[in-house]
């Protein structure tokens, strides 16, 4: 893939930016070849949120970033990530994908993230989470740690 779009999910974001996570190293090298295609990456405010919920709580392998680590992490990943509002179109999207591809409960979160990217027009997914996403292969490309060189 040369230029195009490619949405980062939570999981792939976390992996991908915060070295002791799991999986680090295979985030960054799909991530990395993202921007070596010359792929424009996006994330979306839903997308921070969880970032945010995450990284603030502890974790087996870390301890809680403080608001001054997490101020100076989100400060470097908007350099880095184009970031999708949720916006009325967005809504729009999700409410249409709702009727084509059945969905509920915890799920709304995935069917959200797709729906922000049709309605930005970002065509490629970068996640681990290929079994929940699978549905909407139909909408999207989906790219998992399984695609790293």
């Amino acid at each position: 893939m040369t230029g195009g779009k490619a949405f980062l999910d939570t999981n792939i974001l976390l992996r991908s930016t915060i070295t002791q996570f799991p999986l680090y190293e295979q985030a960054k090298r799909l991530v990395d070849a993202q921007i070596d295609a010359n792929t424009e990456l996006w994330i979306s405010r839903q997308v921070i949120r969880e970032y945010i919920a995450q990284v603030t709580r502890p974790q087996t392998f870390m301890n809680p970033m403080t608001v001054d680590e997490l101020e100076t992490k989100l400060r470097t990943i908007r350099v880095l990530f184009k970031i999708a509002d949720d916006t009325e179109a967005v809504t729009t999207v999700l409410m249409d994908l709702l009727k084509t591809h059945p969905t509920g409960g915890k799920q709304i979160h995935d069917a959200n993230v797709v729906a922000t990217m049709i309605a930005y027009e970002i065509d490629t997914l970068l996640t681990t989470n290929v079994k929940d996403m699978k549905r909407f292969a139909d909408r999207i490309t989906i790219l998992s740690l399984d695609d790293v060189k």
